[in-house]
């Protein structure tokens, strides 16, 4: 898939809201340490609008996201937040202009039917932490500095402990997901993940445990499993149970639909609604190493 440009100090980075309504002050200091960074930072029209639990009106959301897609002097798309409304919006972007100045999507969660749109055009992608997320107690996070290093082109390996649940292999393949449960929503639209030969990573948070079961086999059923070279598991956070109990952590329902399966796996990956939310990009290929002490995830 294509790469669009890397970042350089006084690039244009336009700053949109697709899905959920935006605190203004949980991102203005985010917004403010890409500006430090050397970037022109444009916020859209309609980023602090509110229209319900939506960041604005589906029109007026589509209206900046379209702004931003078809500015050929921006670099870079970064989402306020995730939330919920952005496949709302899908069927109606319009790509002509992207196609000819292709710039930098990043954001996670609910973005990840964006990730899957640009994928289905052939178009790498940025699944990373968005500004409420770029700064703790006065200092710019790991998340922050590790997805400016990757808008810029230092692309590290990323090394993680050994899980008691990892399989252990070696594999590659272009890396793709996001969001499990958006992932599932989008199974038999024309953005279904094609898993073939791929490497899917996946997250997600205050999902119900049965529901994580039902997602798995749902992608087990419909054959998205058995095609993989490889998966990546994430966080999975704040998961919620039944009054009657499910009867297994989340890590554990992911393990169990995996028995049938032979290709690596890698749990605990530092991605998704955590606090350590390192860069992935989605089209770009990868090798994945899973040992009995480490796995390595690195782009080839």
């Amino acid at each position: 898939m294509l790469r669009p440009e890397y970042l350089q100090p006084g690039d244009r980075i336009r700053i949109v809201a697709p899905a959920g309504k935006v605190v203004k002050e949980k991102i203005l200091d985010g917004v403010n340490l890409l500006r430090q960074q050397g970037f022109e930072v444009i916020l859209g029209d309609h980023v602090f609008d509110a229209h319900f639990q939506f960041a604005a009106t589906d029109q007026n959301r589509l209206n900046d996201l379209q702004q931003a897609l078809d500015d050929p002097h921006c670099k870079a798309i970064i989402c306020a937040r995730g939330g919920y409304g952005t496949i709302r919006l899908i069927d109606q972007i319009d790509l002509s202009a992207f196609r000819k100045h292709p710039k930098w999507l990043v954001g996670f969660s609910d973005i990840t039917s964006l990730h899957a749109r640009l994928q289905q055009e052939g178009f790498c992608s940025i699944h990373g932490a968005m500004p409420a997320l770029y700064l703790k107690d006065n200092q710019s996070t790991e998340s922050f500095n590790e997805l400016v290093k990757t808008l810029t082109g230092k692309l590290p390996a990323t090394t993680v402990a050994n899980h008691p649940f990892n399989r252990t292999g070696q594999t590659s393949g272009t890396l793709i997901g996001g969001n499990l449960s958006i992932l599932y929503s989008l199974l038999g639209t024309p953005l279904e993940p094609q898993t073939e030969g791929r490497i899917l990573f996946i997250e997600d948070v205050s999902e119900y445990l049965y529901h994580l079961d039902r997602m798995m086999h749902s992608l087990k059923l419909a054959g998205r499993l058995s095609q993989l070279n490889g998966l990546i598991v994430g966080g999975f956070t704040e998961m919620k149970d039944n009054d009657s109990p499910f009867g297994q952590t989340a890590r554990e329902i992911i393990r169990d639909v995996l028995k049938d399966e032979h290709f690596p796996v890698c749990f605990d990956f530092p991605a998704g609604h955590i606090e350590r939310n390192l860069p992935l990009v989605f089209g770009a290929n990868y090798e994945l190493r899973v040992d009995t002490k480490k796995a390595v995830l690195t782009t080839t």
